[in-house]
């Protein structure tokens, strides 16, 4: 982990991380926001919020990388339409057997180039070759996977058997509608990033869980975020 500066700021640090934490763990907006820390008697603008996301949210997110352990060897790669300032771009998505999610690409195309710019991507981010990686029928993939040698990997299969990866992509629907749509790719592409990282922390499957079991994955959650959002000293 790599404390984090919050010098030269009028807020202190922790009134900054709660802000940064309400935003990314939950489907608000940033006057959302700015109305859960007014009633905290915290008087501070939705454009100050916003710039503590956009500032400290990939310096929280980077910290929190760091601190995963090795994702699952089995990988679902798939990609969703999304509209950026009325054009329309791919976000592509690839997400383990566990649901945990590996990396998230916004491009503007889905052809050949684009799978390829997203395999190297993961291999090289997760620094390991993985058993299996399904995908849908989209021939983008098997061509992609040709180019790096990888094509004994490939497991295209039916649309059930990728529902792990087209359920990640519901959080993100959400907080799309919420924010009335993204602003921009580089927008886009930082708030998924991060939003991913901070997902993947806090995802736990409660109808698999106890009421118990509940509480010690949201104790270690938080004792995670708190470590990753730490100020430095």
């Amino acid at each position: 982990m790599i404390p984090i500066s919050y010098k030269r700021h009028r807020f202190p640090p922790d009134t900054i991380r709660l802000a940064v934490w309400l935003y990314f763990r939950f489907t608000t907006s940033l006057r959302d926001v700015e109305e859960m820390l007014a009633e905290r008697g915290i008087d501070v603008t939705y454009e100050t919020i916003r710039c503590w996301a956009n500032k400290f949210g990939p310096a929280i997110a980077a910290n929190i990388r760091r601190a995963r352990s090795r994702a699952d060897s089995v990988w679902h790669l798939d990609e969703m339409v999304v509209r950026i300032s009325g054009v329309r771009m791919f976000m592509w998505r690839a997400v383990d057997r566990e649901g945990e999610v590996l990396d998230v690409l916004v491009q503007k195309r889905r052809n050949k180039k684009a799978a390829v710019k997203l395999l190297r991507k993961l291999l090289k981010n997760q620094g390991y070759v993985p058993d299996e990686i399904v995908t849908d029928g989209l021939k983008s993939y098997p061509a992609a996977m040709k180019v790096l040698g990888c094509s004994h990997l490939h497991r295209p299969g039916r649309l059930r058997d990728n529902n792990r990866v087209e359920n990640s992509h519901l959080p993100v629907r959400r907080r799309e509608r919420k924010m009335q749509r993204f602003k921009s790719h580089g927008q886009a592409q930082r708030f998924v990033s991060t939003h991913s990282a901070v997902y993947n922390t806090f995802n736990t499957q409660r109808h698999l869980a106890s009421r118990h079991t509940m509480r010690i994955f949201r104790a270690a959650a938080m004792a995670e975020w708190n470590a990753a959002s730490a100020a430095q000293r």
